[in-house]
């Protein structure tokens, strides 16, 4: 296994997961994956989701019109059961493309369809209220430097989630640069996506030490090019962490994602309480 020496750097300390907050908010936070739609009650203040994380198949063709159809129904069934308490204050759908100010610049895993779709306009009207979109790493890494293994951390932190394909959130000081792509980066003439993401494992049936290498291999490419303080790593395998993370040797400090598989689904349920609050904020200032 190719091995970096470890480092004696300082390192970012980050805190365990608190609760916090009284209020009783309840927002619906969706992951819009490759193969399902993950999707939940959300408690935006506490960063807990409220009743058990459910999925649903993601749409073939993931078009934009079958894709909105396939949350119409999420939001209707929830809104009917009993984890809501009260209609939901927000909607926030963590997708995996580029958004710019709304509009999808890619589509990784959807149909292609969707670049240059207004998302954030069409989820709108596809499902009368306001909706908050954002990319679905980036959505994860708000949930881990709000609420779990990046809570309080400084310096540079690289959140990257393993699924179907590899997702990135990059942060300094806690503050997010939206839209980092880092699992797309080439790497001895391929895309990381498909060759070290999670689905990459159970695919080709690798074993932990070969695909721990691959792993290694990508995180190690990672730290030339924009030296983290701190790697988050996140997706559904970080349910098991200990299989591949005490054998990384990198600079870096390395943590398993606290939110495990519900971060993305955490942070768009949260970046939908924001929204909601600020434009609570703009009625009152009129």
């Amino acid at each position: 296994m190719t091995c970096a020496l470890p480092s004696t750097r300082t390192t970012p300390t980050v805190p365990s997961v608190s609760g916090g907050g009284d209020g009783d908010a309840r927002c619906l936070g969706v992951d819009i994956g490759g193969t399902s739609i993950k999707f939940a009650v959300v408690d935006p203040v506490r960063g807990t989701t409220v009743g058990p994380v459910r999925r649903v198949p993601t749409p073939s063709p993931a078009t934009p019109s079958a894709v909105v159809a396939a949350l119409r129904g999420i939001l209707e069934r929830l809104e009917d059961g009993p984890e809501a308490g009260a209609p939901l204050a927000g909607v926030g759908v963590g997708v995996p493309a580029i958004i710019d100010r709304g509009v999808a610049r890619s589509a990784a895993h959807l149909d292609d369809s969707w670049i240059g779709t207004d998302a954030q306009e069409l989820l709108a009207a596809g499902l009368g209220r306001e909706v908050a979109v954002l990319n679905d790493a980036d959505a994860a890494g708000l949930a881990e430097v709000r609420f779990g293994a990046a809570r309080g951390a400084r310096g540079t932190v690289l959140v990257i989630t393993l699924g179907t394909g590899i997702g990135s959130a990059l942060f300094l000081d806690g503050e997010l640069v939206p839209n980092s792509e880092f699992g797309h980066v080439w790497l001895d003439g391929r895309d990381v996506d498909g060759w070290a993401g999670a689905s990459a494992r159970m695919v080709e049936a690798l074993d932990w030490p070969t695909y721990t290498d691959r792993l290694q291999r990508y995180l190690s490419h990672l730290e030339v090019l924009i030296s983290p303080d701190l790697f988050v790593l996140g997706g559904g395998i970080s349910a098991r962490h200990q299989e591949f993370l005490p054998h990384l040797r990198l600079r870096a400090r390395v943590a398993p994602a606290q939110l495990r598989n519900a971060a993305g689904i955490v942070g768009a349920g949260r970046a939908a309480h924001l929204g909601a609050a600020r434009r609570s904020d703009l009625v009152g200032s009129r």
